[in-house]
């Protein structure tokens, strides 16, 4: 009977740990890949819209380059609400809690579907761009919060695999998005302000389920010192007892960090000791966006017409980008996936070239064209999709990883809303060689993979420091170098290693 008892407390622990998951990523990192998604179907609607907009008010014509700044603009503000929102995201969840701050996020959320559903009966294409900056700031808060409450969620054996969901709900809100942005649901010229309000109803999910499920149970205990919430909470999400292995680790990183602040961006900048593991989630996070995978889900539209596909079939073969990536985020590595998904990357950005450029000879090369975007991102989902964002828990300490996180999700938006501004004009500017930036990029994050990045699938944060030790204090003395090293992994900042 106590075995019996034991195998239901697992369970109901178990499930109550998917559906938490599921609840928070169902307003989180889903709404990323959503928000992504369905700007894509509406592009002409809006276009159309901006232009009506400015004739009504001023009698102005605008020409075609100037719609499509416009329309850069109501797409790449998204970004600048990213960076706004991961830059807050921290202060929020210091002063109330992982899941609160999740629950909070929304309000970003409700707002802006309400300027996105109201724009078009107010004639008013800035409440367009209002909508979106909002809609970016909850992206960006639920994309560093959603990992960190997994992360310290999650029994240990799990953490893993629950971290890289939020990979896998971003894929799958890229898909959803581009469903519900077919003509035949939402993405009809009479519907689009409804599409853009939609993510509205992923919200409600996670504001009607969320308050259901516990908080962050080393939150409880290492940032508020309650410890009776936290076996509580350790107890629903887990089915562990007071004197578990979970609890005691709990205990003793409250032991450790006890008197220690987390480090600034800017001590991450001026240590030394961690001056390379800096260097590599800069430039990881940076090709995330750069090498133009995420641009492809804003711009679909324009990507197809250029690949010669017939404009009524666009809609539907947009879907199968989200599905390649929703795919490939099943199954994730470290070093080598991440190497070989930017390698992969490359090739497939010099055939779709090649391809562009023979397409007015060859019959078949559009299909060319559209089957080298889908392995393009499907390569993506390989490699950078998940093995990018958990990177910094794996290289950095536990005091310097809110910091990396800030760093490298300010990395990653600011390259999306450069990439997001200057990929339409890519597209027409360079036309067949539109991807041939994307290439270079790729190869040289695979060049900096292969040289620079340690494995660390499977390694201790000692084990990973010992590596990076060697670029950080190269040709110095070893002695004086493991002395600093020591220091590091205990959470203090050595001054003798300052720039």
């Amino acid at each position: 009977n106590l075995v019996r008892l034991l195998r239901a407390r697992a369970l109901i622990a178990s499930l109550t740990l998917v559906l938490m998951v599921a609840s928070a990523a169902i307003g989180g990192t889903l709404q990323y890949g959503y928000n992504l998604a369905i700007m894509n179907a509406p592009t002409t609607f809006i276009q159309t819209f901006i232009n009506e907009t400015f004739l009504e008010r001023w009698d102005v014509q605008l020409e075609d380059y100037q719609v499509t700044l416009v329309w850069t603009v109501i797409v790449s503000i998204f970004s600048l609400g990213g960076l706004m929102g991961a830059l807050i995201a921290g202060p929020m969840t210091i002063r109330f809690g992982r899941k609160n701050c999740l629950l909070l996020n929304n309000v970003f959320l409700m707002t802006a579907a309400l300027f996105a559903v109201s724009s078009r009966a107010s004639r008013s294409f800035e409440m367009i761009i209002i909508s979106r900056f909002l809609v970016g700031i909850s992206a960006g808060v639920s994309m560093n919060v959603q990992p960190m409450y997994f992360g310290e969620s999650a029994p240990k054996h799990l953490r893993g695999a629950i971290s890289l969901s939020s990979a896998v709900f971003t894929a799958f809100g890229v898909v959803l998005g581009q469903v519900v942005g077919l003509r035949e649901i939402l993405g009809s010229e009479q519907c689009w302000q409804y599409l853009l309000a939609s993510n509205a109803i992923p919200g409600l999910i996670q504001l009607v389920t969320l308050p259901w499920f516990p908080e962050s149970p080393r939150y409880l205990l290492i940032d508020r010192g309650d410890k009776e919430a936290c076996i509580k909470a350790l107890r629903r999400l887990q089915g562990c007892s007071v004197q578990s292995c979970e609890l005691d680790d709990i205990l003793q990183e409250q032991a450790e960090t006890k008197g220690l602040k987390p480090q600034t961006p800017w001590q991450l900048f001026t240590e030394r000791a961690v001056r390379w593991q800096l260097v590599s989630i800069v430039i990881t996070s940076s090709a995330m966006q750069l090498c133009g995978n995420d641009s492809i889900y804003f711009y679909a539209s324009y990507v197809f017409k250029e690949s010669g596909i017939p404009a009524d079939k666009i809609q539907y073969v947009t879907i199968g980008t989200g599905a390649c990536e929703f795919t490939a985020c099943i199954r994730k590595g470290r070093r080598f996936m991440l190497m070989g998904g930017f390698i992969l990357m490359t090739v497939w950005a010099i055939v779709f070239t090649v391809a562009l450029c023979l397409e007015g000879y060859i019959s078949w090369m559009p299909y060319l064209s559209m089957t080298c975007i889908f392995t393009y991102i499907l390569s993506f989902g390989m490699g950078p999709a998940g093995v990018t964002g958990i990177l910094p828990t794996e290289i950095f300490n536990q005091t310097a990883r809110p910091a990396a996180y800030m760093i490298a999700g300010s990395m990653m938006w600011l390259n999306l809303f450069i990439t997001g501004m200057i990929f339409p004009f890519l597209v027409s500017g360079l036309s067949a060689f539109c991807f041939v930036p994307f290439a270079v990029v790729c190869l040289l994050s695979a060049l900096y993979v292969g040289l620079f990045l340690p494995e660390t699938k499977g390694k201790s944060l000692s084990a990973i420091s010992r590596e990076f030790h060697k670029l950080n204090y190269k040709g110095q003395d070893g002695k004086r170098g493991s002395q600093t090293q020591a220091e590091y992994q205990l959470g203090e900042a050595p001054l003798s290693t300052t720039v």
